[in-house]
């Protein structure tokens, strides 16, 4: 019964830790983010959102904010392994925060691309443990959460069929 409210806090609470720790990266270890970083945040904001509205609802509305909870870490989930073949060279980034290929640049063109280069590019590892960036922590991570979502989703489920069929 308090379960799947729980399953629900938790989720929503891991995604909390991860903007906390990647606003600890960047505020207090100095590594400012990429755009794509960036990006990664936004569904953790969703799922801790989706878990504050959980909070507050009835219990019949639980089942689709969870599902909605395990939605938004799937993306975090998929940004981050996008990220990750980004970093590792898999396939290449947006324009926008990656360097191109200069052995056919003329000087001027060289020039040109290093003024309007990103300050961070998404590129590059600026931090790792265990051979595993920020990024694909965060895809790992993110799929973990989104496992507790579903868990939440399917326990929210059965306690609403119980709860109407005990009616």
């Amino acid at each position: 019964m308090i379960q799947d409210r729980l399953l629900i806090i938790a989720a929503a609470a891991g995604s909390a830790a991860m903007l906390l720790g990647a606003l600890a990266f960047q505020f207090i270890g100095g590594l400012a983010p990429c755009p794509l970083c960036i990006w990664q945040r936004w569904p953790h904001v969703a799922a801790v959102l989706l878990g504050v509205l959980g909070l507050s609802l009835l219990r019949r509305h639980l089942r689709p904010v969870a599902l909605l909870g395990m939605l938004a870490t799937l993306t975090g989930a998929a940004l981050g392994l996008y990220h990750t073949g980004i970093e590792r060279g898999w396939w290449p980034g947006p324009d926008t925060c990656t360097s191109s290929d200069i052995r056919n640049l003329s000087t001027d063109e060289l020039m040109k691309q290093i003024l309007n280069a990103p300050l961070v590019r998404c590129d590059e590892v600026v931090w790792d443990l265990f051979g595993l960036s920020m990024a694909s922590w965060n895809a790992l991570v993110s799929l973990a959460l989104a496992a507790v979502w579903l868990l939440a989703a399917a326990l929210a489920g059965r306690n609403q069929d119980s709860s109407s069929a005990s009616q």
